[in-house]
């Protein structure tokens, strides 16, 4: 019998791909959605490759049956309820989502930024959190269980401070926390709770591209970071592995700070 079942976005690579790394250790089953196009994405402004379909195979190759994979957008929310569909009809339930997908686009001032590229994260970072939640929710409460339900959005320490030159994504983040506390008041007395972990800087491409946009390099911005050294994102899925746990529930509303002391 199938203890657990999680959906988890933006899964096939970076922050996203080591939280279905931690949940299948956890004994859950697994759906991995993400758009999966590598460099060749199109998204205006955004520089940093997107994961490659490769990366989603990995997933499977490393976890096997505790694994389905789904190459599909966030920014559309049909993609959203079909991936919600597929697991209550796989595994006849959901317990836990993870909200992780997003893009980074910047490295000028507000004034100075595309509206194209504040459209692209806003879409995948904020809309595509609101789909997923939207689609996810109505199976958690229908789950046997809701007291053991779970969503988790990634945000960022963007989430609760401005950043220079990234305005947008700052922006976008702040919205995630807030989609997350409304989240959570709206799911009073339901036993499924909502909670934002908020990474900072963290070794993953987007880490690399934020760097690139500033002209530093990725540790000079882990030299901001009480730890003086990049996360690894295995380290940032732990936070959220608690997080998706029974135990977790006493987070419920709560942004979680996993940056290793950012400021």
């Amino acid at each position: 019998m199938v203890e657990r079942v999680a959906l988890v976005t933006g899964a096939a690579g970076g922050i996203g791909s080591a939280v279905v790394d931690a949940l299948v250790a956890d004994g859950c089953r697994v759906l991995a959605l993400d758009l999966a196009v590598g460099a060749d994405h199109g998204l205006p402004g955004v520089t940093h490759p997107l994961a490659a379909p490769e990366a989603l195979d990995a997933l499977t190759a490393r976890h096997g049956e505790a694994v389905l994979t789904e190459v599909g957008d966030v920014r559309d929310p049909a993609v959203a309820e079909d991936a919600v569909r597929r697991c209550v009809e796989t595994w006849g339930r959901l317990d836990v989502v993870v909200a992780a997908a997003a893009v980074i686009a910047g490295g000028r001032p507000l004034w100075e930024t595309a509206t194209e590229e504040l459209d692209t994260q806003w879409d995948v970072g904020a809309r595509g959190v609101w789909h997923v939640a939207r689609a996810a929710v109505p199976a958690m409460l229908a789950n046997p269980d809701p007291g053991g339900c779970r969503f988790v959005a990634v945000a960022s320490a963007a989430g609760s401070r401005g950043l220079f030159a990234l305005s947008a994504y700052t922006m976008v983040k702040h919205a995630v926390v807030g989609l997350v506390r409304g989240l959570a008041a709206d799911l009073v007395g339901t036993g499924v709770t909502a909670v934002a972990v908020s990474p900072g800087a963290t070794d993953t491409p987007m880490l690399r591209a934020t760097a690139d946009l500033y002209g530093v390099t990725p540790a000079d911005l882990a030299a901001h970071q009480l730890l003086r050294e990049a996360l690894d994102p295995a380290d940032v899925a732990a936070a959220v592995r608690f997080c998706c746990s029974r135990e977790g529930r006493v987070l419920n509303g709560s942004v979680v700070a996993a940056d290793g002391g950012f400021g």
